[in-house]
């Protein structure tokens, strides 16, 4: 009687890294992709993590954020057309300001046990200004608009450069002194509280932060999804290598 062989199982040294992605969340309506809530996420965030070897992860809001990171070995807090509650920060609205409560208090939670799980975490836009808000720091709430940090042409064309702090993680990942990046974004960080600066637009805008300590928590301001930049590559393959 011949006897079916089962596969052998991968070693757990090859095993994809799972990395969450946090989602959008719209109200649905008439001529919408669904006329009932829904949450979305663009494509090529979850492509360029799949392209760096992990597997990507999306998450909704109504979760137990500790026990999911438990169960995840990294982190993406992604951007959209949304900013993070000033609230948060001591501040005020300004008129141009549209927080999302229900997507910052999720993300935050999320951000809060990947940090106290030794998780890396990468946070985009305005992933990287949860980051500063959760490092006690502070966001200028609406950019001069000659500063043209939305830049006029296609988010899958750079919209500018960007200058790399020496001696940073950032810097040791990208291997490289400035980047191409895209821009997309009409709030930026003002104070980065108890992160460090790691990377400044020619305005002097500031386009990257990170934690000091041994783990992975860096947050650019510009899109390496569209890995427009051979640094956008390495920064995805840096955490999913951190997320073995």
């Amino acid at each position: 009687m011949m006897r079916r062989m089962t596969p052998p199982r991968p070693s757990p040294s090859h095993r994809a890294p799972l990395i969450g992605l946090t989602l959008d969340h719209e109200p649905g309506g008439p001529g919408q992709f669904s006329r009932y809530p829904f949450h979305a996420l663009r494509e090529n965030y979850l492509s360029a993590v799949s392209d760096a070897g992990g597997m990507a992860v999306c998450l909704g809001y109504d979760c137990d954020a500790e026990a999911l990171m438990a169960r995840l070995d990294g982190l993406i807090v992604t951007g959209d057309a949304f900013d993070v509650d000033p609230a948060l920060y001591g501040e005020s609205p300004h008129p141009l300001t549209s927080p999302r409560p229900a997507r910052t208090a999720a993300e935050l939670a999320l951000l809060r046990a990947a940090l106290a799980q030794g998780k890396p975490v990468l946070g985009i836009c305005g992933g990287m200004q949860l980051l500063a808000v959760h490092a006690g720091g502070t966001l200028i709430q609406h950019l001069p608009e000659e500063l043209q940090h939305e830049q006029p042409n296609p988010r899958h064309e750079p919209g500018h450069a960007i200058d790399i702090v020496p001696g940073t993680k950032l810097a040791q990942i990208v291997g490289t002194e400035r980047m191409s990046v895209n821009s997309s974004h009409h709030q930026a960080v003002r104070d980065p509280g108890r992160a460090k600066i790691c990377a400044y637009a020619p305005d002097d805008t500031i386009e990257a932060i990170e934690l000091d300590g041994p783990g992975f928590a860096i947050g650019v301001q510009w899109h390496p999804e569209f890995s427009l930049d051979p640094g956008d590559r390495r920064l995805y393959a840096a955490l999913v290598e951190t997320a073995r």
